[in-house]
């Protein structure tokens, strides 16, 4: 058989995944998403390492920690803001279809909740029931804590996006009033919270004050991507926010001096991220400005089908791989805790050339993910046949389990 043979089934099966995606179908919507959704456990396995104790139980490290020059690396793999530009995006053009369909506003937001609870509900179930099995079978107790925590630690996401799809309708009224500049009240009430946080009276402000935070941080990009989906921001706004993003993130930086990491350091007083910061927001906008000048180049790059192929299969998967992806590190370092010091994944990432030893270990991370997925995809499609009983079951074993993880965190 020649080389030509070989291929052509694999050149035909892209081909059709081509021909099968609807014309109307915004393909760089699609690949931001997925671009950012990969991000997450690329920068989970990249920066979450573990030490074995001699016990063989594994704790949390970060190399982050001890090599703060490793920083920038989450400047890159903090993509949480183009997620939630393309889907506020997504959630306009789904809302108006709905409304076009005579859909009542309130059926629109179960369904979009629906899609995003079911996999949150299933990875938190089944790790309430195989926690206590890892137990019994003599798995250490600091371990089974370790990879509660990692479990639960991508499901925060879950919840602010819930919340942020919920007020969807608002931000589209918000949009008509101001267009993008809707965005604007979102920044101020950041910058006051920092302010207070961090200003000559950070002292005297109690810790809930940074909560305040929580979702007009997140809800920020999010309010971008509405207006970009109502067609109030364009490419003016955008080299705005690449612009400014940037020139704030810097200032921030250099004259604040705020922290670089724009994930939390074991050890720091100071997050970027939890609640989210200016710093966060910069980050953000100069993010989302970049996207929305590069769509049609992405676009265009996505018409070939060896591109578009991975995308439409990682969208497919979005929520099995936000839920499950630490559990994949946690299934390849579980057996590796017996056989001693093993570089790259059970060792202290006290030096700047762990990163090195860890890179290894990405594929096969990637690699138990996809086994996973092949079961618990399942929890991403409507559970039709499934009791009552069985999903308050689930419901129950989910929050158990996940009030659990919180108390240890």
């Amino acid at each position: 058989m020649s080389l030509d043979e070989r291929t052509r089934p694999r050149t035909l099966q892209l081909s059709t995944i081509g021909s099968r995606t609807p014309v109307q179908r915004d393909r760089a919507i699609d690949g931001l998403r997925a671009l950012a959704l990969l991000a997450v456990p690329t920068g989970h396995w990249l920066i979450g390492g573990f030490v074995r104790d001699p016990d063989t139980s594994l704790h949390n490290a970060s190399p982050l920690s001890t090599f703060a020059p490793l920083a920038p690396i989450t400047w890159v793999l903090q993509m949480l803001g183009i997620f939630f530009l393309v889907g506020g995006y997504a959630s306009v053009q789904s809302f108006r279809r709905a409304a076009e369909r005579g859909e009542p506003t309130g059926h629109w937001v179960r369904g979009r909740l629906a899609r995003l609870l079911r996999p949150a509900v299933g990875v938190t179930a089944v790790w309430a029931l195989l926690a206590p099995l890892l137990y019994v079978a003599g798995v250490p107790e600091t371990t089974i804590h370790t990879a509660a925590t990692l479990v639960v630690q991508p499901l925060w996401f879950v919840c602010v996006y819930a919340v942020v799809t919920v007020l969807t309708p608002y931000c589209m009224a918000a949009n008509r009033r101001l267009g993008a500049w809707a965005a604007a009240p979102l920044v101020g009430t950041i910058a006051i919270v920092d302010f207070l946080r961090y200003g000559p009276f950070a002292d005297s402000i109690p810790y809930w004050v940074g909560l305040i935070s929580l979702f007009p941080g997140w809800m920020f990009a999010y309010q971008l991507g509405v207006s970009w989906g109502e067609k109030r921001l364009g490419r003016r706004g955008a080299w705005l926010l690449l612009l400014g993003g940037a020139a704030l993130f810097a200032v921030l930086l250099v004259v604040f001096h705020y922290p670089a990491s724009m994930v939390g350091v074991p050890g720091q007083d100071r997050t970027n991220s939890h609640p989210p910061s200016l710093l966060v927001i910069a980050l953000a906008a100069a993010q989302s400005g970049a996207a929305i000048l590069l769509r049609d180049r992405i676009a265009a790059l996505l018409q070939r089908p060896v591109l578009w192929a991975p995308v439409t299969a990682v969208n497919a998967s979005a929520m099995t791989i936000l839920c499950w992806h630490q559990t994949a590190m946690v299934a390849a370092a579980l057996p590796a805790s017996y056989l001693g010091a093993v570089h790259g994944l059970t060792t202290s990432p006290d030096f700047a050339a762990w990163m090195l030893t860890r890179l290894p270990w990405l594929p096969l991370f990637a690699a138990i993910l996809i086994l996973i997925a092949q079961v618990t995809r399942r929890f991403e499609l409507p559970w039709t046949g499934v009791t009552r009983t069985t999903r308050i079951l689930a419901g129950g074993l989910a929050v158990g389990f996940s009030a659990f993880a919180l108390y240890l965190l």
